[in-house]
């Protein structure tokens, strides 16, 4: 054992205990009903909580309710409760803050720093998603991983099956699907507000929680003291109205004509993507684009108007305006995004539970519209989905809005294509006595709301649940920015040119170094041990961009973190440049052929092993560690087999390599 083989091992050692480490190790401490627990039970231990400014003194623990309050001899399942201490020695009603989604966790709330001059935050995470029992359906991510269009009949159908499925084995599994509605969310609030102790509680939501946040007005007036929600979304809107998103379309396309970089690209925006989306290109080049990933990604991606929007809409409508000026590669580059976003975006089986609340509201026709109505399309299936989960007993309930005299704040953007203002405006407002309404002019979606002016939101928001009034006056009106200083035909140039450069890498340097090899025998110690440790990331890199450009170009159906497609495009160049790195002149044939098979065999199966320690894209990183760590260890693993002393003739030369010489 020399001293440089008990380092490379003792390296190995390191790069495969963290590789265990992610696959068994990491991840939040799972949530469990504790023994001998009761319903209503609540345990807390002091913790910190981490938000855009840093960690705040918190207790978390885990709340105890029944999974099915309907049902009298229900099991119990437990919930993550986190409550944020007021940095006050008097805090006004603690804030309950609901996420969005459905189908996201409510434990994520960054921005719970701005309330903690006056108020406890409390977050209660979500049955389904956050607690004991969660409702993952891989069925349903495998079916749009697989997905040749998200909006294609045959997608719509494995989509639907994937749903049917997943609940057909969660209910074989003990859940109760019944118990996982809105009703019971807000009934899992009021037991967290009374095992907390507090008297009247605010409720801050956005998003979908707003539909929670109305439920628990209806249900428990008396245990709210205001309620402010960010991007309304009444009863029946889990889908949208084609008619207000060519509206708001065409807002933009009025902005358009008011800006002097955007009207210089044409005439009339809102007509122009309508010329685009009858002939959605289906290719860029030789790379395949998927027409319905693009309609999809539009509409999500004109949801926020802002750059702190992970897909803005002024780069959704810069890669529209490219398209229709010739310039496809920005519709590729969402085609792409869909595919990479869409499939582990939600729990989703909370994500139906919630959803099919709304199956009454869906249109008998599909109206005609720019988009062709591709976010009601998609989370419908086309329709297919209304009767793919169990409809809870509960839903019914609370169909239709209800008044409520609790002070309330709705607040809503005029570019928000996600929960568009007008629709709190026209069937919520008027069942609010004491409702008020605050539009933010130019404004979209939640995200837009926390990032865009947030000393003008944090007033808005502070001052009426403090008051009840409403002061908007540090607002001043948003503008929309048309010139995105990055845009998506650029990042799909870029990522085509980094695919291309890495493949073209890979495959040039595993013939320099074969023909290194062949020239003069192999490389010296310090080459060899860089090319065995470092550039194995660059050859795997290389591997899988090259399939990727196959799949990309030929596969559709296939995704780009395919198991078998990523161990054999990882596995394969790493094996071949470890092993040419490991190769020296005075080998013999044989002992060659023995390394190259062992190298390459001990890459692909380390890199299947790798593949497993992480999910999505990320797992390419571990796939690389992955094949490195095990070529690398088989190698060595033969070099001191080889090397060992013979008891038979007292030498110390590599015995197949002396018979092959006698």
């Amino acid at each position: 054992m020399k001293p440089t083989r008990v380092v490379a091992i003792a390296l190995i050692a390191i790069l495969v205990g963290g590789l265990v480490f992610l696959r068994f190790g990491s991840g939040p401490d799972e949530v469990a009903v504790p023994d001998g627990a009761r319903a209503g039970d609540l345990t807390l231990e002091p913790c910190e909580y981490t938000t855009e400014n840093g960690d705040h003194a918190a207790d978390c623990g885990t709340l105890v309710v029944p999974e099915n309050r309907n049902d009298p001899g229900s099991r119990l399942i437990a919930l993550p409760v986190v409550k944020i201490r007021a940095e006050t020695d008097e805090p006004a009603e603690p804030i309950f803050h609901l996420e969005g989604g459905p189908g996201l966790s409510n434990l994520d709330f960054p921005t719970a720093n701005r309330f903690l001059d006056g108020h406890d935050v409390v977050l209660v995470g979500y049955r389904g998603v956050d607690g004991s029992t969660v409702l993952d359906c891989p069925e349903v991510t495998a079916a749009l991983r697989h997905s040749t269009d998200f909006l294609g009949e045959e997608s719509f159908r494995a989509y639907t099956d994937a749903f049917r499925d997943c609940a057909k084995r969660l209910t074989a599994e003990g859940v109760d699907l019944d118990g996982y509605s809105l009703t019971q969310r807000v009934d899992d609030l009021e037991a967290a507000r009374v095992a907390l102790g507090y008297d009247r509680i605010d409720l801050l939501a956005e998003s979908t929680g707003t539909r929670t946040a109305q439920i628990y007005s209806w249900r428990r007036p008396d245990s709210i003291h205001r309620s402010v929600m960010i991007g309304v979304n009444p009863p029946g809107h889990f889908l949208w109205d084609p008619a207000t998103t060519d509206d708001l379309i065409r807002r933009y396309a009025r902005l358009c004509a008011e800006d002097t970089d955007c009207r210089k690209r044409t005439d009339e925006l809102a007509a122009s993507m309508d010329r685009t989306a009858e002939h959605v290109p289906d290719s860029w080049g030789v790379l395949n684009i998927k027409p319905g990933n693009v309609r999809l990604a539009a509409f999500f991606g004109l949801v926020d108007s802002t750059s702190a929007a992970a897909m803005p809409a002024p780069a959704t409508l810069d890669s529209w305006l490219s398209a229709a000026e010739g310039d496809p590669s920005g519709l590729w580059f969402a085609s792409l995004a869909a595919d990479l976003i869409f499939p582990r975006s939600f729990v989703w089986g909370e994500y139906a539970a919630i959803g099919t609340a709304d199956a009454w509201a869906l249109p008998d026709v599909r109206q005609d519209s720019i988009l062709d109505d591709p976010g009601t399309a998609f989370v419908w299936a086309g329709g297919q989905f209304a009767d793919a989960w169990p409809t809870s007993p509960d839903d019914a309930e609370y169909r239709t809005v209800r008044t409520s005299d609790v002070e309330t704040l709705l607040i809503g953007g005029t570019l928000d294509f996600s929960a568009p203002a007008r629709n709190a405006t026209n069937e919520l407002l008027p069942f609010l006595p004491n409702g008020h309404q605050v539009i933010l002019a130019e404004l979209g979606h939640t995200t837009d709301f926390w990032a865009t002016q947030p000393e003008a939101g944090d007033r808005l928001i502070s001052t009426f649940l403090g008051s009840g009034q409403v002061d908007h006056s540090l607002y001043r009106t948003a503008k929309v920015d048309f010139t995105p200083s990055v845009t998506h035909p650029a990042l799909a140039k870029i990522i085509l040119g980094t695919m291309t450069g890495l493949a073209l890498v890979m495959v040039l340097s595993l013939l320099l170094m074969a023909r290194r090899v062949r020239k003069k025998g192999g490389f010296g110690p310090k080459a060899s041990a860089v090319l065995r440790s470092v550039f194995p990331l660059v050859l795997g890199l290389g591997g899988w961009f090259l399939a990727a450009l196959v799949i990309l170009t030929l596969l559709p159906s296939v995704p780009l973190d395919d198991e078998l497609a990523s161990a054999l495009s990882v596995g394969m160049p790493v094996g071949l440049g470890i092993h040419l790195a490991w190769r020296r002149r005075d080998q013999a044939r044989n002992v060659r052929t023995i390394g190259l098979v062992a190298a390459v065999a001990g890459a692909l199966v380390g890199a299947w092993l790798g593949f497993h320690a992480m999910d999505g894209l990320l797992a390419l990183l571990t796939t690389i560690a992955g094949a490195t760590a095990a070529a690398n260890l088989v190698l060595l693993a033969l070099d001191i087999a080889w090397e060992r002393p013979s008891a038979v003739v007292g030498t110390s030369r590599p015995l197949l390599g002396s018979a092959a010489s006698r």
